[in-house]
Formats: structure tokens, C-alpha cells, sequence
């Protein structure tokens, strides 16, 4: 029960450890990327992390079932995994976390620790069986599919929030990094670039409609949103591609 008493609820307005929105995702060139942050620097805010490396650790079972789920277009999928902002030591701040898609709209629902007392949970899981409603989910994730690491992924990623609004956030990830091996946040960040070099992730993620100026610019570059998942891209180009096989991921 010691562990239980260190972990720290996240609040989101007053919501602990939850909030919904929807997601657009779009793939841009190092050009347009430009373009746009001149446009969303007039607009908007960069977040608390700013400019930041995420760091992340997925979790599935051993034969990948909850990432070859997710690329066949379900209504509903859900993808578990560790995220730091910036690479983290034994004693950094990190969140696991349970990502849901419902019909379009995303939901996340996390806990906060440090690392360290992260390993003490996944050696005694059964801690967690008398926590709040967001252990109990992960507990069950981790008991029900029996899940383990399967892959390391990082990015750079600048982050903002409208000056007006700050539910309506933009981001920009690039220089993908995955890896299937040394699978612990604080072993460093290497292994295979999966995406181009020119290339950004552009997530816009909002509880509403977007605001005018942004709608204007985004049909005046040309700019349209796209299914991208980045677990599924790393799944893709080091598992599949690996073993000669091919699946359709979003």
C-alpha cells in the first residue's frame, strides 16, 4: 500500500485524471509547418512543456492484438502506454496512461509517479486493487492482457494552446524515433527514424469547432487531415516490414 499513497492524481478542470476531446491529425511538410507557426504564435500560447522530446513506452500483449486492433479502423480502441516529457531518470516525473478512441472522440485517463515507482508497480500490480477508478481500469488492462513493453517512441513536439480557448491545442511532433528493444524510458533515445525528415505531425485537438483564421490557412496551404497513428507506423516499419507482412494502418 505504500506505492498507492506516493502515486498523484492528475486534475483537468474538476475532472481527476480525465478529459475527452476530438483529434485531427495531419501529415505536413518542414515548409508548411513554418508557414503555420508563424499564424499560430499570432494566435495562440506555447503550452507548459513548450518544446519538449516525449518519451514513451507501449505496452500490448505478445502478439501485438491491441495495435493490429487499432489498425483495422474500429469504432473503439484503446492503447495503453508511459509518457515522459523529456528523457526521464529513475526519479522523473511519468504518467501511464490508457488512450481511448470511441467513434472519433478521444479520451485519456491517466496517473502520475516516478519512474522508479513505476517498476515497484509493474513488480506488484495487485497495489493498485484498492485505488481509484483509473488504477482499477489499468490494473484490469495489465491483468486481462497480460501486457508487457513492445515499444520505445519518441518525438520533439511543440505544443500550444489558444490564447482564448485553452481546450483548442496544436501540435507539431517530428524526428520519430522507435525501437523494440532496451524497452525503458531511461536507456536513451535511439533506434529507427519513422518519419521523413522534412516531415511533421500536425495534431489539432479541440472540444469544438476550430477558429476562423486557422480553418482560412489550413484550405489556403492545401492542408487536409489524414488517419496517422504513430504506434501503428512503428509497429508497421519494425515488426511487419521485418517479417514480409502488410497490414493497413490509421
Amino acid at each position: 500500500m505504500l506505492i498507492i499513497k506516493k502515486f498523484k492524481e492528475r486534475k483537468v478542470g474538476n475532472m481527476a485524471e480525465f478529459f475527452r476531446r476530438i483529434e485531427k491529425k495531419y501529415i505536413i511538410t518542414q515548409k508548411k509547418y513554418l508557414i503555420l507557426k508563424k499564424i499560430i504564435e499570432d494566435n495562440m500560447i506555447e503550452d507548459e512543456h513548450g518544446k519538449s522530446t516525449i518519451c514513451n513506452i507501449y505496452f500490448d500483449t505478445s502478439g501485438f492484438d491491441l495495435i493490429r486492433h487499432s489498425i483495422t479502423k474500429p469504432i473503439y480502441k484503446d492503447k495503453v502506454r508511459l509518457r515522459s516529457y523529456n528523457m526521464p531518470n529513475i526519479n522523473s516525473t511519468v504518467y501511464l496512461e490508457i488512450k481511448r478512441k470511441y467513434d472519433g472522440v478521444v479520451s485519456k485517463r491517466r496517473i502520475e509517479m516516478q519512474l522508479n515507482e513505476f517498476y515497484k508497480y509493474l513488480s506488484n500490480k495487485d497495489a493498485f486493487s484498492n485505488g481509484n477508478q483509473v488504477e482499477k481500469e489499468l490494473l484490469y488492462y495489465f491483468k486481462y492482457y497480460d501486457l508487457k513493453e513492445t515499444m520505445f517512441l519518441s518525438y520533439n513536439r511543440r505544443a500550444y494552446y489558444d490564447k482564448n480557448n485553452r481546450d483548442f491545442r496544436i501540435t507539431f511532433d517530428s524526428n520519430m524515433i522507435a525501437r523494440n528493444y532496451d524497452l525503458k524510458l531511461e536507456k536513451g533515445i535511439y533506434g529507427e527514424n519513422i518519419l521523413e525528415n522534412d516531415k511533421y505531425i500536425m495534431e489539432i485537438k479541440t472540444l469544438g469547432a476550430m477558429p476562423m483564421w486557422l480553418v482560412k490557412k489550413l484550405n489556403a496551404l492545401n492542408i487536409s487531415p489524414c488517419g496517422f497513428s504513430k504506434y501503428g507506423e512503428a509497429y508497421t516499419q519494425l515488426i511487419l516490414k521485418a517479417n514480409d507482412c502488410f497490414e493497413c494502418v490509421v
